[in-house]
């Protein structure tokens, strides 16, 4: 999903002061907009309902999750630990299709490589950072300098606390801060409905609205072998919500791109969502491919194509905003008047004046290599991926701390990559690897680099070798030992002499590409320090002119957003706020049912859902629309009401709302969640699991 909050709310408007709707955008813990919420909702807040819904959460890589029991229970989205579900199933024992329910905690089964954080604490130290850059630096100077600062806190920090930091930059670098995390590794599956139940309409009704889907799942977080207790939980509500009721949303939305300048808006307009959308429908073809050949092919691939379907379709839509002319003007008229503001101000225009024409030199260079970017790589091998990282690593360790590649300088970075390399084999999108499918996709991969790049690019000579990409392709593949994570680990504590030594296929293709791979690396450093550099200006000289009325873009940070639940105009009527079982069932019959296949059969039920119609209330909430600013990372986020107490779990957003990426429509922009009563029901009439509708509710 791609929604979240927005400069297209003009600047010029903001020029006039009035009060910024709160529903604008995902709010940092340390600005919460509480004379807002206070004014419009009669409603504020205090600290202790703030770090309890902040400590319930936790950011899942990509999703969110919340504690929903004493004992360690986590409520997410289904289609959050689906790859997971795949790992975990085979031909003969098929989680995703047919759903799973442990009867009791013995029956929890392990997810391998699976890790949880929760966000314990903040830090802002953008003064620090600051005075490490001393005056007269230049762009790639200065991002040094400012690394270098940052690796020392992110030291000093995890030190002192035991926690894991991240760098976190808000306000296109305007405020820098260090959260610190705590980790878990341990999960494990409680509770999934079958994918037909989750993906209730599959991708024809994804991003749109009414919806009737059943999206979530459970896992349990263990320590030392036992049930997490959490200092902190999400408590079930007992009553249910109403239209207009206020909701809140927690959770880590991935990245909306709003505070950008009108030119970078303009280049993934023309240029980058294009070439993802052309790469996103490669990718389906050919795991279509794979999957015409037998069912279980096909199972195998199923929740591969429904993650590239689902990204492409958010970045039609968000293509869709950026070719809204309207639009688009306002946020062109936004962005003269900070230039104006700053053209005023002879401090800013010394600072700022000429950021904007930079970062449009900085674009330049990017198109420069666009293709390249695009093809040069793993060519769609998850293995070869793997071997880059482990050369990368050998050749980064053995340098001086000040002249590695950012990410391999700080020691709490490179224990962690350490241990995601030392891991279980995974494929394309963190699924089990998969010999037959990777050979596939890397002899197409490199099919396509070759006819793209042309036969003398040194990336293709490197890696081809003269040879053809399907002889390449099979022999690295079927001689590889990389799918051991035993040989993997030995690598990694080998170093670089292991590495230089090891005869794996995927290693010695790897030790060709660095070189290649490392020039583009730093084509694309430089092109980052500007945008970095002039991104930070033009932000501190929105700060200067605005102040924090303004919302940082998502960056996958924890942010809370809130808003009713809402209709809204579509289709010339209105749209329900509610959907009910009776309307996923009257959908399911209204397409024939479970003898209908057109269109792949997306509307059809599992039979226990079928003989368990009677038992469900019809009029019981499945899914609502509530006007909540959100985008992709947020799925899984629990809603809460004013009491802090669990009423659903967002999982998605309206079409209309796509376009939040870059700016937010208040009037359509809508996201959609699942009922948490809904949830409760089907626990304990579907799948015959009281025990955890018990220890959901304490009853």
């Amino acid at each position: 999903m791609n929604r979240l909050s927005a400069l297209a709310l003009s600047l010029v408007s903001v020029l006039a002061l009035p009060a910024l709707r709160a529903e604008d955008g995902m709010w940092t813990f340390d600005n919460l907009p509480l004379k807002q919420l206070k004014e419009k909702y009669a409603f504020e807040p205090g600290k202790e309902w703030i770090d309890h819904v902040r400590l319930s959460t936790l950011t899942l890589g990509g999703c969110t999750g919340s504690f929903v029991s004493a004992d360690g229970l986590v409520i997410t989205n289904h289609h959050c630990t689906r790859g997971s579900i795949q790992r975990l199933s085979t031909k003969d024992r098929d989680l995703v299709k047919n759903g799973f329910v442990a009867m009791s905690r013995d029956q929890e089964i392990k997810i391998p490589g699976l890790t949880y954080r929760t966000l314990m604490a903040m830090e802002n130290v953008t003064e620090r950072v600051a005075k490490a850059v001393k005056p007269g630096l230049g762009e790639k100077a200065a991002a040094a300098a400012r690394a270098k600062e940052l690796d020392a806190i992110k030291a000093e920090l995890e030190k002192a606390s035991g926690l894991t930091y991240d760098v976190v930059n808000l306000y296109q670098g305007g405020e820098t801060w260090m959260y610190g995390f705590k980790v878990f590794k341990d999960i494990r599956l409680v509770a999934a409905p079958e994918i037909a139940v989750a993906a209730f309409g599959g991708d024809y009704d994804n991003f749109t609205y009414p919806r009737h889907d059943l999206d979530f799942s459970m896992v349990r977080v263990y320590e030392n072998d036992q049930p997490y207790h959490p200092a902190h939980h999400l408590t079930w509500s007992t009553e249910g919500l109403k239209t207009g009721d206020l909701t809140f949303v927690v959770g880590h939305p991935g990245r909306t791109s709003r505070l950008q300048t009108f030119a970078q808006m303009k280049y993934d307009r023309d240029f980058g969502i294009p070439t993802y959308l052309k790469g996103a429908d490669r990718t389906r073809a050919l795991l279509e491919e794979y999957g015409k050949q037998d069912a279980e092919h096909a199972r195998q691939v199923q929740t591969l194509i429904l993650g590239v379907n689902n990204g492409a379709k958010a970045n039609e839509g968000s293509l869709m905003g950026l070719k809204d002319a309207e639009a688009m003007k306002r946020i062109e008229a936004a962005e003269k008047a900070l230039k104006a503001a700053v053209a005023k101000d002879p401090k800013l225009a010394a600072t700022t004046g000429q950021s904007w024409a930079r970062v449009e030199q900085a674009i330049q260079l990017q198109k420069g290599y666009l293709k390249e970017a695009q093809y040069v790589g793993a060519a769609r091998s998850a293995t070869l991926g793997q071997a880059q990282a482990l050369v990368r690593l050998a050749e980064q360790q053995e340098l001086p701390v000040e002249k590695r590649l950012t990410e391999y300088r700080s020691e709490g970075g490179l224990k962690t990559l350490k241990t995601r390399l030392s891991g279980p084999a995974m494929g394309m999108m963190g699924q089990a690897a998969n010999p037959e499918l990777e050979t596939l996709l890397f002899t197409r991969g490199l099919e396509d680099a070759a006819r793209e790049l042309g036969p003398q690019d040194p990336f293709v000579l490197a890696i081809l070798g003269g040879r053809k990409p399907a002889e390449v392709a099979k022999a690295a593949v079927e001689g590889t030992k990389l799918n051991d994570p035993a040989v993997r680990k030995a690598l990694v504590e080998g170093g670089k002499k292991a590495v230089a030594e090891s005869t794996d296929p995927m290693i010695v293709l790897a030790r060709k590409l660095e070189p290649i791979l490392l020039r583009l690396r730093k084509k694309q450093d430089d092109v980052k320090a500007i945008l970095e550099e002039h991104g930070a200006r033009i932000a501190k000289a929105r700060f200067a002119v605005y102040g924090k009325t303004l919302p940082p873009d998502a960056t996958g940070t924890l942010r809370i957003t809130y808003g009713a639940v809402a209709t809204y105009p579509a289709n010339g009527t209105l749209q329900q706020p509610f959907t009910t079982w009776a309307g996923l069932y009257d959908r399911h019959f209204g397409w024939g049912g479970n003898e209908a296949h057109a269109y792949g059969g997306e509307w059809t039920l599992p039979q226990r859902w079928l003989d368990r119609m009677g038992k469900l209330d019809l009029r019981t909430p499945l899914n609502f629309s509530h006007a909540v600013d959100t985008t992709g990372g947020n799925s899984g986020s629990p809603v809460v009401n004013r009491k802090g107490e669990l009423v659903g779990l967002l999982f998605d957003g309206n079409i209309e709302g796509n376009a939040g990426r870059y700016y937010y429509d208040e009037k359509v922009n809508r996201s959609v969640s699942v009922d948490a009563r809904a949830i409760l029901e089907a626990l304990v009439k579907v799948y015959d699991a009281p025990h955890l509708a018990a220890e959901l509710t304490g009853k």
